[in-house]
Order: structure tokens, then C-alpha cells, then sequence
């Protein structure tokens, strides 16, 4: 068992701890805390007009780089709208991507990844490179003209290498400077938001402050010993030193005694980098906005008299606004909460992961139904959907029923073995545990995509995030789970050299991932203690546990993440020991350390978040982080205003499925109308929407072409069936 600790979010580098000391010399340091980290003395000694424009001391060498919009650009990588919509293009040598290929097809991934890339779903008509932010089509295929720049930002020891990156259209105005945040969803690379608010910020004219929030695209082939470095392209880690994206901190003994006794292993940087990354994550995001701030006054910046470049572009005469989608959501809430320097100015997100410190003075109604159970963090949620999911879906008529049906059966059993759910038969466990769901504050909306979310998410993040809180190791096999490539019957096995070279364009930073349809590379999770593994371990799908015999989904190793959160075995119910203990606790730990306060310091916020969200459920992150922010800013607070929207989920990317495409509508819209929205209250005034439910119009059988009637707009005047209210320690959320 291994546990490293590296320099935390506080940490400066030696530059930054001069500036530091300038400022205590100068009676310059902030008010509001007196141990200010580097990047906020940095914000107050010279970020502010007609200072020297100096590069903040954690970022690295910058690399700049021109785009035509013809060629290439910014948005579509030269693809265009039509080329977004099409296949990934070839790569001219699978083995020797360039990085301009690697940057192009990164883009038509991540573009498509968070996106129905379907006309009939909105794109080319409601959204798209073609679309213009007030919703105007045109002919255009969307291509933007401008610079890129990319760094990384470390804390000094030379592990962190969080990637930055600031897109400057060709249509940034100075007169009229804006900068909008696109921090990476989920685990993804830099350009994990650039079909999100990257789009948004890119038509409007901004600059686009995005960052990989020091999760990203972070592979290391343990058995090569390669690795990433910030332009996809891959070398020996030994070589590549400073330079990678991430590096396993393992020894070279370390690592052979590993791939000997588990071979075929990789790991990744947001499980096993042993950051805690989450902590960072709006650090991160204003590191972004202060390396935005920083080339635009290079590019821009007047000449002092030593010439030297003088700062014309100040967060005074900028709107800043912090957005992004899912965990680049929550990196946006988090980096607002922690501004103290007021860089932004407004925060307009989609489905935050928000985990709020304190809910217990919280209740939430929905109609005339007081919720049960809410503002849970994640990995307590996830460890229970990681539990339940496979076997609820068989109480409910699933889409996209992804599962394997026996083994879910097979779930079902187990847990009644071991007494984690009751009743006579299957039928009724798989409606315990699907009541189970509902008692830990899943709404009705999710029953049906249960099993499509189990499928192709939920263990896979429970592992990351458990291994991510513990600070684990990969030589820790944390709970006996690993990440491998897979043959047909689950073994693990080398990974495809092709795969990994082009893994920067196509892997997503938490397995289960893979490369375009026909590629045999792909990293899935493995459960080392499977009882059919041989030894060597089973993809978990397949895998059966030691306790009970049965292929059933690793049940074993799900109830071992459940029992590190719960702090106890919850079959016996007998504390844990030994390294479990440990575990557990430093799990706990980790937990608290990324959980918000929901003070947004008064700055306007818009919340959007789809009723029907299976991934992150409304009542333990918005709709607990919307009544937390009342609680601590004051009930009635005006500045937050938080948009629930029927019939909509987490991923748009799976409503190209029919039963999806029928029955839910793109949540991408709302961002679209909340960044508008803030946009409009921070440049003329226009109030924020009153905290509503918008009433969505799913497309029904066969799913036609979605209409504008389908996505009515958020409405500046909700009717009072659909407003949300607040009133002393209760939220109301019409039904």
C-alpha cells in the first residue's frame, strides 16, 4: 500500500513566493486571507491596467500556434460543420500520428462526445458550428479563424502538468473583452468542452480559457513504460521526464515487479495520480482565466516607455464568465467560490457535479413529496448505484439495455444472498433495489436508464473516484480493480500499439474507452480477484466473485467500494481493519476536500439541470447546491437562479439512440440560453430568469425532427405552477 503527497493547491512556485513577499512589503496582500496563495498574488501586484504584463510563475513554455479558418481553425479543427458530422478522419500513419492529426480528430471526438450529432436532433438547426449563439442558421459551416495557446500550469514539483489552453478568435474585440471559461466534462482532455461553452465564448467573440483540470487524457502503458505528452504525441517516460501529461509515480522496480504479477496494466492520471484532482479543479479553471488575461495583453498590451508590454485587458474592463458542463460545471461553481480577486464576473452552467458541504439544515420538496435522501457527494452515490443498478433494471422495461442479462440476474441473487435486498423472488429484489434507488434520492425520471448508465458508466466511475480520494496508487489495485485491454472473454491483454498512439484523439480519460468502430484497442476495467480470472484477472462485466460463485458483475469489488465509503462492511456489519481502514478514511478525507460551501460571493449564477439526470441526480447536486447558496447567501438570493428541465439527461451524446431520441430533448440548448442570458445581464443589465421548471416536449415515437416548440425558451416570467421557491430552510420544486 503506497501514498504519496505532493504539493497541494496552495503550493507556489519560487517566483510566486517573491511575489508573495512583495506584497506583505508592499501592504498589498489581500484582506480577506492572509496566507494567499501565488496565483492571487499574481491577480493583485500585476493584473490590473497599465501594470507589466508578466506571465503567471506557474505557467510553462507557451505554445502558439495560427489558424486560418480555412484550413484549420479554432472550433472544427478545418472540418467544418459537415466534416464534424461525418466519420473521424484517417490518420496518414496509424503508428506515427502527427500532432496536427492527433489536435484534429481530439476535436471531432470531443465535439461529438457531448453532442447528438444528429440533424434531426438539433444540430445544424438549434445548435451547431453553423448556428449562430442567438439561434440564427446559416449557411456557414462555422469554421473560426484565430490563435491557440497551450501550456501547462504545475505547482513546481514537476507532477501536476495541468494543461491550459486560451482560443483567441480572429473576432475578439479589445473595446469589448470578454473571456469564457470551458473547463474539461468528466475526464476528458483539453478540448473535453470545446462543443460546450468552448462554441459559445468562440461565436461571441470571446476568449476561450479552457483547462484538462488535471484529469485529462493521461495514459501510461505500464508495460512499455509510454506516455503522453501535451500534443498527443506519445514517447518513453524516461524521456519524455517533465513533459508528460502524467507519469505513475512507480519506481522502475516498482513497475516490473508490478507488470509481472499484473501484466497488460495501465493507469490513468485522474485514478491514479494520486492529486486528488478534484481539489484543484477551480484553481484550475482560474488558472485558465489568468493565462487568458496574460496573452491577450501580449497580443494586445500597449509598450511602456522600457519596452516592456503594458496591461490594457484587466478583469475591470472584462466580462468573465465561468461555464462549462458537468465536472467543467463544477470546476466553474468551485473556481467562483474560491475568487477572490473578482476575475468573474458571472457563472452560467449544465448538470454540475456540485457536492455541497452541509445540507442538513436543507429539505427539498418536489409537489407535496419531501425528498428522502439528498446532497450526498458522488462517490456515496455512485457506490450505491454501483450496487444496485444492474439488478433495479430489471424491474423497470430498460432502453438501450446494454446489460448482460443473466449476469444482472445473477446481481440480484447475490444481493439477496447476502441480504441486500429482500423478497420472494426475482422480481421482487430487482424492486427492492430499485426502491433502494429511489430512497437515496433518485427521482422516478431515472428508472429506465439505470441500465444503460451501469453499462457504460457507473463502476468505471466509482473506481476512478475511489482511487482519485484515497490518493491510491496504481500498484494498490484499490478494491482488486485495474485498467487493461480486453479480448473477447474479458482476459487482458497487450494493449494495440495503433490504439495507444492515437489515444490522445479518442480515449476519454475514464475507462471504459476505445478508439473509432473497428479498433481492437480499448481500456476497460478489470477485476484482478475474479474468480474465473485465473489469476489474471476478468474484465468486470464478465468477472465472477470468490463469495458467491456467480458471474455477477463483480459484486465482491462493488460492495468492497461501498463498504471504504460507508467506513464498515455493510454485509456484516462490522467496522473495517487493517488497509481497508486506511482507505477508508483517507477516502473520507478526499471526500471533504472537494465539497463546496455554495457561496458564490454574490456573483449572478444561472444552474441548468435535467429532471431525468441518472448520472448526476438533481436532488444531490443542483437542486442541494441551489438550496445550500440560500441557506448561506440568504433566502430569496436573486443573484442564483436555478433552471430544472423536463425530459432531459446527462449525456446528449446518447440521444442518437431512438428510445432516447423519443423520449428526452438536448440539454444543450439550455447552456446555450443560460450563457446568452448572462451575457445579456452582465453587458446591459437584462435580470436573470426567475429559478424555474421548463416543461420540455420529448419527440415522441419515431422520434421526428426536434422543433423550437419542443425546447421552449426559459421564460423571464414562469408561470407560478412552474416557478422554484424558497422559503426558510425548504426548497419547492413544482412537480
Amino acid at each position: 500500500m503506497r501514498r504519496q503527497v505532493f504539493f497541494r493547491r496552495f503550493s507556489a512556485s519560487a517566483f510566486g513566493a517573491m511575489l508573495v513577499l512583495c506584497l506583505a512589503s508592499l501592504a498589498l496582500t489581500p484582506t480577506s486571507q492572509a496566507d494567499q496563495p501565488a496565483e492571487q498574488a499574481y491577480d493583485h501586484y500585476i493584473g490590473h491596467f497599465g501594470a507589466k504584463n508578466v506571465k503567471p510563475p506557474y505557467i510553462g513554455e507557451i505554445h502558439a500556434t495560427y489558424y486560418d479558418g480555412d484550413t484549420d481553425d479554432l472550433l472544427t479543427a478545418g472540418l467544418g460543420k459537415t466534416g464534424l458530422l461525418l466519420a473521424a478522419p484517417a490518420f496518414a500513419n496509424p503508428l506515427a500520428p502527427t500532432a496536427a492529426e492527433l489536435r484534429r480528430n481530439a476535436i471531432h471526438t470531443n465535439y461529438r462526445a457531448v453532442l447528438d450529432i444528429l440533424p434531426a436532433g438539433g444540430y445544424g438547426t438549434l445548435y451547431g458550428p453553423n448556428v449562430t449563439n442567438a439561434g440564427i442558421v446559416t449557411a456557414s459551416e462555422g469554421k473560426i479563424p484565430g490563435w491557440e495557446y497551450i501550456t501547462y500550469a504545475d505547482d513546481g514539483s514537476g507532477r501536476k502538468n495541468v494543461t491550459l489552453m486560451v482560443q483567441v478568435p480572429d473576432s475578439f474585440d479589445p473595446k469589448k473583452a470578454c473571456i469564457v471559461t470551458a473547463t474539461s466534462s468528466g475526464s476528458r482532455g483539453v478540448y473535453g468542452a470545446i462543443g460546450a461553452s468552448g462554441e459559445w465564448g468562440l461565436k461571441q467573440g470571446c476568449a476561450v480559457a479552457y483547462t484538462d483540470k488535471g484529469t485529462g487524457n493521461g495514459l501510461h502503458d505500464l508495460m512499455t513504460n509510454t506516455v503522453g505528452l501535451i500534443d498527443g504525441t506519445r514517447t518513453d517516460a524516461d524521456t519524455a521526464g517533465a513533459k508528460s501529461i502524467f507519469t505513475a509515480d512507480v519506481s522502475d522496480a516498482e513497475r516490473a515487479a508490478f507488470n509481472a504479477a499484473t501484466p497488460n496494466r495501465v493507469a490513468y492520471k485522474h485514478a491514479h495520480s494520486q492529486q486528488n484532482p478534484e481539489t484543484d479543479w477551480g484553481n484550475n479553471t482560474l488558472q485558465a482565466i489568468r493565462l487568458a488575461f496574460y496573452v491577450l495583453n501580449d497580443k494586445f498590451g500597449s509598450k511602456g516607455p522600457d519596452g516592456s508590454t503594458r496591461v490594457v485587458i484587466d478583469a475591470k474592463n472584462t466580462i468573465v464568465i465561468a461555464s462549462g458542463i458537468s465536472n467543467g460545471a463544477t470546476g466553474a461553481l468551485q473556481a467562483a467560490e474560491q475568487d477572490l480577486s473578482g476575475l468573474i464576473d458571472g457563472v452560467a452552467v449544465t448538470e454540475p457535479n456540485a457536492q455541497p458541504r452541509d445540507t442538513r439544515k436543507l429539505k427539498i420538496m418536489q409537489g407535496t413529496t419531501l425528498q428522502p435522501t439528498i446532497g450526498k457527494p458522488l462517490l456515496d452515490y455512485f457506490t450505491v448505484a454501483n450496487l444496485y443498478q444492474p439488478c433495479a433494471a430489471l424491474a423497470v422495461p430498460s432502453i438501450v439495455n446494454l446489460l448482460i442479462p443473466a449476469n444482472a440476474q445473477a446481481r440480484c441473487e447475490s444481493l439477496h444472498d447476502k441480504g441486500l435486498v429482500s423478497g420472494a423472488d426475482l422480481s421482487a429484489w430487482a424492486a427492492d433495489a430499485l426502491a433502494k434507488l429511489r430512497a437515496y434520492g433518485w427521482l422516478a425520471d431515472s428508472d429506465i436508464l439505470h441500465a444503460s448508465h451501469y453499462a457504460l458508466a457507473t463502476p468505471a466511475i466509482a473506481m476512478t473516484y475511489s482511487n482519485a480520494h484515497a490518493r491510491a496508487s496504481v500498484l494498490d489495485n484499490l478494491c482488486g480493480f485495474s485498467f487493461a485491454n480486453t479480448d473477447a472473454a474479458g482476459n487482458p491483454i497487450p494493449q494495440d500499439e495503433a490504439f495507444v498512439k492515437r489515444s490522445f484523439s479518442f480515449a476519454n480519460g475514464v475507462p471504459p474507452t476505445s478508439g473509432p468502430a473497428g479498433s481492437p484497442g480499448a481500456v476497460n476495467l478489470i477485476y484482478n480477484d475474479a474468480a474465473n480470472g485465473g489469476g489474471a484477472g476478468k474484465r468486470d462485466i464478465l468477472a465472477s466473485s470468490l463469495s458467491t460463485g456467480r458471474t455477477d458483475y463483480a459484486l465482491d469489488g462493488a460492495i468492497c467500494h461501498r463498504n471504504l465509503v460507508e467506513g464498515e462492511d455493510i454485509v456484516s456489519g462490522d467496522p473495517l481493519s487493517g488497509t481497508d481502514a486506511v482507505y477508508a478514511r483517507w477516502i473520507q478525507e478526499g471526500i471533504e476536500d472537494v465539497q463546496l460551501t455554495g457561496r458564490l460571493r454574490g456573483k449572478p449564477a444561472i444552474i441548468v439541470h435535467g429532471r431525468s439526470d441518472t448520472l448526476v441526480p438533481v436532488n444531490h447536486a443542483s437542486r442541494a447546491y441551489y438550496g445550500t447558496n440560500q441557506l448561506s447567501e440568504g433566502q430569496g438570493h436573486r443573484n442564483l437562479s436555478y433552471v430544472e428541465v423536463t425530459n432531459a439527461q446527462h449525456f446528449d451524446a446518447f440521444l442518437p439512440f431512438p428510445d432516447y431520441a423519443a423520449r428526452y430533448v438536448p440539454l444543450h440548448v439550455y447552456l446555450i440560453r443560460a450563457l446568452n442570458a448572462m451575457y445579456a445581464n452582465l453587458t446591459v443589465g437584462t435580470p436573470l430568469p426567475p429559478s424555474q421548471v421548463v416543461r420540455t416536449v420529448p419527440r415522441g415515437a419515431g422520434a421526428p425532427p426536434i422543433a423550437p416548440a419542443n425546447v421552449p425558451d426559459i421564460s423571464s416570467d414562469p408561470a407560478a405552477g412552474d416557478r422554484i421557491t424558497f422559503q426558510r430552510d425548504t426548497l419547492f420544486i413544482p412537480e
